[in-house]
């Protein structure tokens, strides 16, 4: 009994290692495919490495959009083109709302025994959505406050600006809801 005590200690991580050095030894061909693979990249990124930039025009057009829409009240000007060419527009309070936005998670995580799940949360009306809305816009209209939402999908696309626009196509956009352009004339 006392000579089995002794050996355990020294055979199981004798076990381990032998145990350990023969799961390295199998090589699937996912992972020859993923060694192959990850040299490519890295032969790839010793020969090109990423550039570096010392201006990005990227961040100076986020930090615009910031300015520019970090207003309160600030106006904006939706024109709709349906599938035979023609316009028409809303103006808004603020930025058209994608239905998919949220102001909470909409899920959370939670780790159990068993692993981790992810769950979904409900949304600040106490339902619970697939968050498949993102074709759907809402927002305000500029004059009224009247709730406003549109879709955009099949043969249909909307164009955002800050301003009116004078553009030919423009031109003739009909008004879509509450609020003309000669309403908010002088807000511009």
């Amino acid at each position: 009994m006392r000579r089995i005590a002794r050996i355990c200690p020294t055979a199981v991580p004798v076990l381990a290692l032998g145990l350990g050095l023969a799961s390295c030894t199998s090589d699937s061909s996912q992972d020859k495919e993923n060694r192959a693979k990850q040299d490519g990249y890295d032969r790839l990124v010793a020969r090109q490495p990423a550039g570096r930039m010392e201006y990005s025009p990227t961040r100076e057009a986020i930090n615009q959009w910031v300015e520019t829409w970090g207003k309160p009240g600030k106006l904006s000007y939706v024109y709709i083109q349906n599938a035979k060419g023609e316009y028409g527009y809303f103006v808004m309070k603020g930025l058209p709302v994608p239905r998919c936005k949220m102001l909470t998670p909409t899920e959370r995580m939670e780790s159990t025994s068993s692993g981790v799940a992810v769950l979904p949360q409900p949304g600040m009306d106490g339902t619970y959505s697939a968050g498949s809305m993102c074709h759907a816009y809402y927002g305000f209209d500029a004059t009224t406050g009247a709730y406003m939402e549109f879709t955009v999908g099949t043969n249909q696309s909307f164009f955002l600006f800050d301003k009116p626009m004078a553009m030919p196509e423009y031109a003739d956009a009909r008004q879509l809801g509450p609020t003309s352009m000669k309403d908010v004339g002088e807000r511009r």
